[in-house]
């Protein structure tokens, strides 16, 4: 089996974030496709499954288990299931981002607390 999603036929969200749950297309995995303004991320939260972001354009601070971490364009970073994290674009670019979630599904567990401010 086989199968091509077209550029359009997934709307993006307000903020411009495209969100594949791999289930309804028969993959083992789903992702965000995030292209982020400044100073807009992800909130704290956690995913019972392991996390892969790939950073494709920009800089963002990415907070994992309470250390935040710069990340730019061609970094990798991974966090494993139960990690609190999140990420904020804070450079002056968009932040594109793609978001791995090693589930056919995406299931996420906002936290109540905000981002820490420098």
């Amino acid at each position: 089996m086989h199968k091509i999603i077209r550029s359009g036929e997934i709307a993006p969200t307000p903020g411009g974030t495209i969100r594949f749950e791999g289930e309804e297309h028969g993959s083992a995995i789903s992702f965000f496709h995030v292209n982020a303004e400044t100073g807009k991320g992800a909130d704290l939260h956690t995913h019972p499954y392991s996390e892969t972001w790939i950073v494709r354009a920009g800089t963002g601070h990415f907070m994992a288990d309470g250390e935040t971490i710069e990340a730019r364009q061609g970094d990798i970073l991974v966090v494993s299931a139960g990690t609190i994290h999140g990420f904020k674009n804070t450079g002056s670019e968009r932040l594109e981002l793609i978001c791995i979630h090693a589930s056919p599904r995406i299931i996420q567990h906002d936290l109540p607390v905000t981002w820490p401010s420098k």
